[in-house]
């Protein structure tokens, strides 16, 4: 388990928080870094020591958390940009970089003695997630909760020094049943390494279990105190951000690595295309209407969920910036897109894929860990076409969703 440093990263230009420009400078400095690195993540199986460094370093975690404690609290665009930058040179970091920066955006919404006590420890803490919630129980106990469960897909987690775990609370007496999400230290938890996976290998998504831990009420949220308007974190950071609904919004987190996963296999196509010649005909494959055509099909995919990704980013927080709450609709509406922009860029490197005919079969090709990273992503829950385009259909129709959105 890593040990949070203070001061890690580097200052802005300004003497404070580094700012968007700065940011997206530094990330796209180290995609050609993260390129060299991605075979040696996928062989341990997480990240290296040194790419969890460097983004400390850069102030790349920090981005979405509140600049009271000295985060660089951008737009919550931000973290689609800069996660889809980094995920052009490894889908694993741009999953790791997505998960744990956008837990700092969550703990904003937490109580401020949850947030005091994380980061008044260390703001570079890191914070990783479980969140399947039906995977742990917890009951009410005096002044907070006993919680049980085994979870896995906590992405990231060999690096964290905390974590946000999700569970269905039972209270017997009332005979309801409400998810929470609820903050633990590392030592509250047990990390079992379950991670043998063929896509998006170097996340280190393993699993944790943890067996009948006590968590005091102020570490704890209910998942409707978080869909979007005032929260338990509000009182201390006010700002847009932290009242934007997050449930509904996270898949715009690691759409972002799909989004840069497809970026990036569109600009190898491109540099190798240009030089590449036919096995069979000696002729440059750049003169290959096909080729040219495969190409513009996943460039025009991939910009296009680009378009969608940030203009929902832009509409809600226009919305929560006007003082209202983005509408039902408009929450199902944003888990329609997040999933269908993570479809669309899946679709952008299928194409790429097979415009490269047998050489994006070779281990030395990045586009075969662009289309075992980029279907991983898929996956996901909140990226999954099905469930989430069902869950749009669903309130389009007058039913209720299936989930807290």
């Amino acid at each position: 388990m890593a040990e949070a440093k203070q001061g890690r990263p580097e200052l802005g230009r300004t003497g404070g928080p580094p700012d968007f420009p700065e940011l997206l400078q530094r990330a796209e400095a180290l995609v050609p870094v993260l390129r060299e690195r991605a075979a040696k993540a996928e062989e341990l199986r997480r990240m290296p020591d040194e790419t969890i460094e460097d983004l400390h370093r850069t102030g790349l975690f920090r981005i979405l958390q509140p600049k009271r404690v000295g985060g660089s609290e951008l737009p919550f665009r931000a973290i689609v940009e800069l996660v889809a930058a980094i995920s052009r040179g490894d889908g694993s970091t741009g999953w790791v970089l997505a998960n744990l920066a956008a837990h700092h955006w969550l703990l904003g919404m937490w109580p401020k003695q949850a947030q005091d006590e994380i980061w008044g420890e260390s703001p570079d803490n890191l914070i990783g997630s479980a969140l399947i919630f039906p995977r742990g129980r917890a009951r009410p106990a005096p002044g907070g909760y006993r919680l049980t469960g085994r979870w896995p897909f906590s992405s990231g987690v060999d690096a964290a020094t905390w974590s946000l775990i999700g569970a269905i609370v039972h209270d017997e007496e009332s005979g309801t049943a409400e998810p929470r999400i609820f903050v633990l230290p590392a030592s509250d938890f047990t990390i079992i390494d379950t991670w043998h996976v063929i896509g998006l290998a170097g996340t280190g998504s393993k699993d944790v279990a943890v067996e009948d831990v006590f968590v005091p009420e102020y570490r704890t949220v209910a998942v409707k105190e978080i869909t979007g308007g005032p929260n338990p974190g509000s009182a201390v950071n006010p700002s847009v951000l932290y009242q934007l609904p997050a449930i509904s919004l996270f898949a715009f987190c690691i759409a972002g690595v799909s989004l840069g996963i497809a970026q990036g296999a569109i600009e190898y196509f491109v540099e190798t295309m240009r030089t590449r010649t036919s096995y069979y005909t000696g002729r440059n494959l750049a003169d290959f209407v096909t080729v040219q055509v495969h190409l513009a099909e996943a460039a025009a995919i991939a910009d296009s969920a680009r378009a969608v990704l940030l203009g929902d980013c832009d509409e809600a927080t226009r919305i929560v910036g006007e003082g209202q709450i983005p509408s039902l609709d408009h929450r199902a509406r944003y888990r329609r897109d997040g999933a269908y922009a993570a479809t669309l860029c899946t679709k952008a490197v299928d194409v790429l894929f097979q415009a490269t005919g047998g050489g994006a079969i070779y281990a030395r090709n990045p586009l075969q860990r662009a289309f075992r990273d980029v279907h991983a992503a898929n996956a996901h829950y909140v990226l999954n076409w099905d469930i989430n385009g069902a869950m749009y259909g669903r309130v389009a129709l007058g039913l209720s969703p299936d989930a807290t959105l």
